[in-house]
C-alpha cells in the first residue's frame, strides 16, 4: 500500500427510485443493494466498499427520503439524515425525468445547515426526451442550492460514472484502509441473502404485493451430512392472508419461482452449493411494531 492512501465515506441520498442502488452496484460491479421498480426498496443503510491501490472509498446508499406512513417509514427517513454529517461528500441523486418538486425542496432544507460538499449528480439521462425540459428543471434544483459540482450520468448503462468516480477521489483525504482490500460491504451475509429474497419476491409479485414485506434468515449453516453444502431456512412476513396466499401462489409455484431466482444469486454470493427453504407468515400491521421491526434487524433507536 503507497504511503499517501486516502479514504473515505460517501453518502448516497435522495428521493425513492432515483437509481442510488443501481448507481452503487456498478461502481462496485457486484450487488450489494436489491433493486425493484417500486420505490423505497432500500430500508437500512448499505455500505458498499470500492478499494484501489490508492484508496478505499465507502459509500453509504441510504432509503429513499419520502413521507412516512408508519414507524418503517420514519426509521428509513432517519437513516437517510443521520448520514449527512458523518461523511466527506454526500452525492444526491436525482431522477433526470422527474421535475423539482416538494420533496427535493425539503431534501434541500436539510442541506442547508451542513457544511459537507454535495454534488448533484442527474441519473437516467440515457432515457431523457426532452433536453430543453431537462435544462430548465436543473436551473430549479441550481437555485435552490449551490452545489460543489454537478454531474449527468446512466447508472443502469455507466455513462460518465468514471468521471463522478474520478471527481469523487479528489474529496478524499490521507487515511487507513477501513476495510480489507477483498470486502465490499460491511454487512453480514444473512443479511445479503434476506435482501435477495426480498428482491426476487417484489419483482415476481409486481403491484399485487406492496412493500409490507419482510424477510428473515432464521437459520444458516453446513449440512452435516455434507460439507460442501450450506442448508438457509427464511421466513417472508407479510400483514395479511391475502399477501400470503400471492406469495405461494396457485398450488406453490410463485414461492417456488421466488426461491429459484434468489438461489442462484446466494449461490454466486457464498461460491457453493446451498438448500433453500421459504415460509411466509402473517405478522399484521408489523410495519408500525417497533419490537417486531427491532427483532427483523432494523436498528430503530429507543
Amino acid at each position: 500500500m503507497e504511503t499517501n492512501f486516502k479514504s473515505g465515506f460517501v453518502a448516497i441520498v435522495g428521493r425513492p427510485n432515483v437509481g442510488k442502488s443501481t448507481l452503487l452496484n456498478h461502481i462496485l460491479n457486484q450487488k450489494v443493494s436489491i433493486i425493484s421498480p417500486k420505490p423505497q426498496t432500500t430500508r437500512n443503510q448499505v455500505r458498499g466498499i470500492y478499494t484501489t491501490d490508492t484508496e478505499q472509498i465507502i459509500f453509504i446508499d441510504t432509503p429513499g427520503i419520502h413521507k412516512p406512513k408508519h414507524q418503517l417509514g420514519e426509521f428509513m427517513n432517519k437513516e437517510s439524515l443521520s448520514t449527512f454529517r458523518d461523511v466527506e461528500l454526500i452525492l444526491w441523486i436525482v431522477d433526470a425525468t422527474e421535475d423539482f418538486g416538494g420533496g427535493d425542496e425539503y431534501l434541500i432544507k436539510q442541506f442547508k445547515d451542513i457544511e459537507t460538499p454535495i454534488f448533484l449528480v442527474v441519473n437516467k439521462i440515457d432515457i431523457v426526451k426532452n433536453k430543453q425540459k431537462l435544462m430548465e428543471n436543473i436551473i430549479k434544483y441550481t437555485e435552490s442550492f449551490e452545489f460543489t459540482e454537478v454531474y449527468y450520468i446512466s447508472a443502469l448503462k455507466g455513462e460518465n460514472t468514471d468521471k463522478l468516480l474520478d471527481a469523487i477521489k479528489n474529496y478524499l483525504e490521507d487515511g487507513p484502509m477501513y476495510y480489507p482490500a477483498d470486502q465490499v460491504s460491511d454487512y453480514p451475509e444473512q443479511f445479503i441473502i434476506s435482501e435477495l429474497i426480498r428482491e426476487k419476491v417484489l419483482y415476481l409479485t409486481r403491484e399485487e404485493v406492496p412493500h409490507s414485506i419482510a424477510v428473515v434468515v432464521d437459520q444458516m449453516m453446513q449440512d452435516e451430512e455434507n460439507p460442501n453444502l450450506m442448508n438457509i431456512h427464511a421466513t417472508i412476513y407479510v400483514e395479511r392472508q391475502s399477501q400470503k396466499k400471492i406469495i405461494i401462489g396457485n398450488r406453490g409455484e410463485m414461492i417456488k419461482n421466488i426461491g429459484s431466482l434468489a438461489r442462484k444469486e446466494i449461490v454466486m454470493l457464498l461460491g457453493q452449493k446451498i438448500f433453500l427453504e421459504l415460509w411466509v407468515k402473517i405478522e399484521p400491521d408489523w410495519r408500525n411494531k417497533i419490537n417486531q421491526l427491532r427483532r427483523m434487524g432494523y436498528n430503530l433507536v429507543k
